[in-house]
């Protein structure tokens, strides 16, 4: 069987293109009797300019994974907030942020000065994600993907769309699909990045000519303060503070788009303020709230445009409020 590597050097020859077909492949492809399978094939085709023998090659051996149908409509994120924010507020996860932060204490420094990206929330993705590397995940991503774009009905598109992501850069990387591991939703590396969003905020942070977030810390570091600059973030500006709310219509005050941001003179009017005394928030600043569960009840929180930043990494607010929470801890000890 051809390597990947001669196959790349081959893929424009259709005469030697014409004998690698489908029947010399040696496993199945739970997906391609999927009447969806064809137009997948010719939309990644399309996209990335890969033939049509190449994306066959890539999804040879995908199996269907079913399991991975049931964990997508049980996410953690349906559980309260005071349940949820154990999963990563552990002294265990601190204390490996703590040595990972240790480590790299040069690149973190380095990527806050120049993508003006604390270190904190840095240290808080890393940890909230893969818990500073221990935990990349095991699900092969070609059928992770594969599994939702072909069966998760409600993202179906999107899976699809970073399957053939997935396909176009293991080629362009030199690797065998099959052999890219990563969560259940098909995220990849200690960042736990999407495939088409590898070559789009990638860095080689270590200098070494290749964009290595499976395995260089430093690079995942530097990708991640890339992403939050790219996506809006703003330097030395804040995240969020716990707040105190004294009104009684919570649903008023409760943001429901993190993109529309309203002068906090005006929610102050409404009854939400610093918990904290010594926190000055000037009326014209543009601030959300929003409101999570503890075990005795709501508390709440003013947000910063940044924080909305947070939430395009991770949609969930419960998720962006524990990796700052999380980053910041480690950051301080």
């Amino acid at each position: 069987m051809f390597t990947l590597k001669f196959y790349k050097k081959i893929k424009h020859l259709p005469l030697i293109l014409g004998v690698l077909s489908s029947a010399s492949f040696s496993h199945a492809n739970d997906f391609k009797s999927s009447i969806d399978y064809q137009n997948f094939k010719q939309k990644t085709m399309q996209t990335y300019g890969l033939t049509e023998v190449q994306v066959d090659w890539a999804m040879d051996g995908a199996k269907n994974l079913p399991n991975i149908i049931n964990i997508m409509n049980r996410p953690g994120e349906s559980k309260p907030w005071y349940a949820y924010k154990t999963n990563f507020l552990s002294e265990g996860t601190i204390k490996r942020g703590v040595t990972f932060k240790n480590q790299y204490a040069d690149t973190l420094n380095r990527a806050e000065q120049q993508f003006g990206v604390p270190q904190s929330v840095i240290l808080g993705i890393l940890g909230v994600e893969t818990g500073y590397g221990s935990n990349k995940g095991s699900f092969v991503t070609r059928d992770a993907l594969a599994t939702l774009g072909f069966g998760y009905e409600r993202r179906a598109q999107y899976f699809k769309d970073e399957l053939a992501a997935l396909i176009a850069w293991s080629y362009k990387d030199g690797v065998a699909a099959n052999s890219i591991v990563g969560s259940y939703a098909g995220a990849v590396g200690y960042p736990q990045f999407m495939p088409s969003n590898i070559p789009r905020f990638g860095v080689d942070y270590d200098n070494n000519g290749h964009v290595d977030l499976r395995n260089s810390a430093v690079d995942a570091i530097g990708s991640i303060a890339n992403y939050l600059a790219q996506n809006g973030w703003q330097r030395d500006q804040p995240i969020a503070f716990q707040a105190r709310y004294t009104g009684n219509k919570p649903d008023s005050i409760i943001t429901k788009d993190l993109t529309q941001p309203i002068p906090y003179g005006v929610l102050k009017t409404q009854g939400i303020t610093p918990l904290n005394p010594l926190v000055k928030i000037d009326d014209l600043d543009l601030v959300n709230v929003i409101q999570l569960q503890e075990s005795y009840g709501p508390i709440y929180y003013i947000t910063y445009p940044n924080f909305q930043v947070i939430t395009t990494y991770n949609r969930s607010r419960m998720y962006a409020t524990a990796l700052w929470l999380l980053g910041t801890e480690v950051a301080s000890r």
